[in-house]
Formats: C-alpha cells, structure tokens, sequence
C-alpha cells in the first residue's frame, strides 16, 4: 500500500487542528499526519498529543519556539524519508488548502509526476477572500519568480504541495536555506534545478477563518531577494 505523510506546521492553531485532523484522517488508512509545533502558547501541541493517544497514524514534533516555516518543513521531510513514506504533502493548518484535493495531488504523481503543485493561478484556480492588494502582491511575486528562475511553474510561491520520495532524495535538504515563504520557492527551485518534473493541480485558495495569518513584510522581502540569491546554486544530493 502506498504511504504517504501530510506535515501540517502550527503555531497558535488551536482553533483549527482538531477539525483538521479529523478531515485528513479521514481520507483513508494509508495517509498519515506530522504535526510539526513550534511551541504554540495556545497549547496546540498538547492537544495533538491528546490525539495520539488514540491514532496510531498521528505524529508530533514539538520544537523550541517559532524556528521558521522552512526548517518546520525540513524536519518533516527528514521523518518522511526516514519512514520510508512515498508521497510527502505539504499542507496548511487553517483550511485556505482543502484536504479534499489531497488525493488529486497524489494521483497526478502516480500518473509519473515527481512533484504537484496545487495551483490558485493555473485555468480553474483561484482565491476566495482576498484583498486586491494582497491579490496583486501574489500574483506579482509569482510573475517575478517565474522570470528571473525559468521555472515552468504559474504558482511558485504556493504552499500546497505533494512531493515523491524521489523528489526529495535528489536534493540535499542541508542546502535550502529560507525560512519563510521563499522557503516555497527554493524547495520548487531546487528540485527543478536536479531535473525532477513538476506539473500542476487548480486549487481554490481560501483566507483563513480562524487564528491569525503568519505573513508580514519581511517574509515578502524576503522572498524578493531569495530569489536572486538561489539562482546558478547547485542543490543535488
């Protein structure tokens, strides 16, 4: 049976885990859930681990404090290969990604994909709740992105992303070095960079409706310089 691990990062997502939980969970025996918690004061973490007391395909890891999106990820993707799961997902806490299309994103992988993007700016994508401004700060990081790296990809900055165990063997993980959203581009650069194919799902992208949004100004700036700086590295394991 094939496996695979959802990572759900959190911080102050108490609002949120539980009904999500429930919702990957349930999509069936082979899908498994790391939560990956950064200290959360509203206790998130304990109540994951209340979870588990009763789910044997529910995982934790529990770190110091806010240590960054991106090493949340790395860490999850060093269990994933560990456990010898085929398929690593990445996924939000606060339901803007649908756990329903977690299948889609597999499915285009067993087509022979090494790596699906669910996509809000590819024909049948999109957002719900958005502001113009946000709207236009997305799409034109996505643009900027695709001009100064090549990369085939309409969304580069999203978050929802399933990668094969052959994707992420390819790349030596000790060489991605954002911690923020960049972290999304350079995972995405690096494995387009060591030849792996990347294809893309349509996803409706929704705000939040609970807790309280993670990004500010120096995650954009961030983003913006990253991009600059990754190009010409060499990722291969």
């Amino acid at each position: 049976m094939i496996k695979t691990l959802i990572i759900i990062p959190t911080y102050n997502e108490i609002e949120n885990i539980n009904k999500m939980l429930d919702a990957v969970l349930s999509l069936g025996d082979s899908y498994h859930v790391l939560v990956v918690d950064d200290n959360s004061p509203d206790k998130t973490g304990e109540l994951v681990k209340e979870r588990q007391k009763e789910e044997e395909r529910l995982f934790l890891i529990e770190r110091s404090g806010k240590l960054g999106l991106g090493t949340a990820y790395i860490a999850g993707f060093k269990f994933g290969l560990e456990k010898n799961f085929d398929y690593i997902v990445e996924m939000d806490a606060d339901f803007s990604h649908n756990p329903n299309d977690v299948p889609r994103l597999i499915a285009k992988c067993e087509e022979g994909y090494d790596i699906c993007v669910g996509s809000r700016y590819t024909k049948g994508g999109g957002l719900e709740n958005w502001s113009k401004y946000r709207l236009m700060l997305s799409y034109g990081a996505s643009m900027y992105v695709r001009l100064l790296t090549s990369m085939p990809v309409k969304d580069p900055t999203a978050g929802f992303i399933c990668y094969s165990q052959k994707a992420l063997r390819s790349i030596d993980l000790s060489k991605i070095k954002f911690v923020g959203y960049a972290f999304q581009i350079e995972m995405k650069y690096a494995c387009y960079t060591s030849g792996q194919s990347i294809t893309e799902i349509p996803i409706i992208f929704k705000d939040r409706e609970a807790g309280t949004s993670k990004m500010n100004t120096s995650i954009v700036q961030e983003a913006i310089l990253g991009v600059i700086r990754m190009r010409g590295k060499d990722y291969n394991a």
